[in-house]
């Protein structure tokens, strides 16, 4: 499967999308298209999960919980390990399909394989470090246990899924349903499912929780990141790391830069440096390895952004750079001194645009942030030291990044936020405890001093 899936998204073809429920691939039903944003045209095709199929899957589960709950810690680890050999393997084939069903370029793809075969091999790390304390209860992916339903996008998903199954992932592991929020609702509720690991935004995070009831979750909702730059800040470096990490994969990821917050003495000379780097910017086709800036996801989410910017320029703030779209392309924007209630300045952009504001005092610009719904990540660039602790103590977020944007990531890390960016932890190490449940053996009347 695996190999067909990546033949077919190289010779530019219609890549099917079958879904994998109880042990066996399948395209029942009637296919769903996905528009490649940047080509504009049909490049894969899935299918949508049934009632049956739900049916089929819940069964499945919850009978191959107990199959996979009883592998060694050091066999699943071996399975992840020969999961990282084949993410490098095939980490050409999957960064042109996610290029050709996301716009996302070719060579951050290249990136993103790179990070899940680092992914898969500290999880297969982790996973031999499970001791006989723990009842392992679900989520194989991070090594610790039972059974896997995989709500995702369409061929990139089926590409990763074939993947770890030709790693020796055993079929009750992981099951791949396609469809929309009628078939993750019925995932949600469904009493077979014991932890639920949702990315998404806050609106349809509270509904997954509403559906799921009372259930172990772990939820990564989104955010507003912001940056901050200091006046005793390196102006050069901050702009060129904030252009690149402002405007990967479009600008869509929940801790792309999206509020630089500048001190107002060197707020001019910063807003001209980021416009001279985001100028550098190549932007185009994804398939093209010099291409940094490909497609937003579709054109009604270029579209939207496209608005927020005319509405910001439009109530005082200047248009330093693009503001420009060609259907899901918008061409990477920087917006300098908007008004701060503009919605691209308290709402999550989510698209290639950063806004740029000047402070004046570090605790006034800390309650700034702090006003957001929003607290996944922030970044700060500044070489004093009770600068970075008073930031890191009271900057209402999961994470904070010191002479780096907000948009970083390491991926053993513990990684999530505050406020309606969600709540739990993302990283191999934690997640373990999201996925088990502590059961506890006494033994009375039995020693090894003896009676005595």
């Amino acid at each position: 499967m695996l190999t067909g899936v990546l033949e077919q998204a190289n010779s530019d073809s219609i890549a099917d999308a079958p879904a994998y429920v109880a042990g066996r691939w399948t395209t029942a039903g009637t296919p769903a298209p996905r528009v490649g944003p940047y080509v504009r045209e049909v490049v894969s095709r899935s299918y949508p999960a049934s009632d049956e199929q739900i049916a089929t899957a819940r069964e499945f589960a919850s009978t191959g919980a107990r199959t996979v709950a009883g592998l060694a810690p050091a066999t699943r680890a071996a399975v992840l390990e020969r999961a990282a050999v084949l993410a490098t393997t095939h980490r050409a084939g999957v960064a042109r399909l996610i290029a050709r069903e996301l716009g996302k370029p070719v060579k951050d793809g290249l990136g993103e394989m790179d990070r899940v075969a680092d992914t898969f091999a500290v999880c297969a790390a982790e996973a031999r470090r499970i001791g006989g304390e723990t009842l392992p209860v679900a989520g194989w992916a991070r090594g610790v246990g039972n059974t896997a339903l995989t709500y995702r996008a369409p061929a990139t998903t089926t590409a990763m899924v074939a993947l770890v199954l030709e790693a020796g992932m055993p079929a009750e592991a992981v099951q791949l349903l396609h469809g929309g929020g009628d078939v993750g609702a019925a995932l949600c509720a469904a009493p077979e499912v014991s932890v639920i690991s949702f990315t998404g935004s806050p609106e349809t995070g509270a509904a997954v929780a509403r559906a799921a009831g009372a259930k172990r979750l772990v939820l990564e909702l989104g955010g507003n990141a912001a940056t901050i730059v200091c006046a005793d800040a390196d102006l050069a470096h901050a702009a060129r790391v904030c252009a690149r990490t402002g405007y990967s994969n479009s600008g869509q990821s929940c801790i792309s830069v999206q509020r630089v917050y500048v001190q107002r003495d060197r707020f001019d000379d910063f807003v001209a440096l980021l416009g001279n780097e985001v100028a550098g910017l190549t932007v185009g086709d994804p398939l093209d390895s010099a291409t940094d800036v490909g497609s937003m996801v579709d054109e009604d989410a270029a579209a939207r952004v496209e608005k927020w910017i005319a509405q910001a320029t439009a109530a005082g703030g200047r248009l330093v750079i693009g503001g420009d779209r060609d259907g899901a392309t918008l061409r990477p924007t920087v917006v300098a001194d908007p008004p701060a209630d503009a919605t691209l300045v308290t709402e999550e952009v989510f698209g290639a645009l950063v806004a740029v504001l000047p402070f004046d005092d570090l605790t006034e610009v800390i309650e700034t942030c702090n006003a957001s719904r929003y607290g996944l990540q922030a970044g700060l660039f500044t070489h004093d030291i009770a600068t970075v602790f008073q930031a890191w103590r009271d900057l209402q977020v999961g994470g904070l990044i010191v002479n780096g944007s907000s948009n970083y990531r390491l991926d053993h890390v513990p990684f999530g936020g505050v406020k309606d960016s969600g709540f739990g932890r993302e990283a191999p190490a934690q997640m373990i405890d999201d996925y088990t449940v502590i059961k506890t053996l006494v033994l009375r009347g039995m020693s090894i001093w003896g009676q005595s």
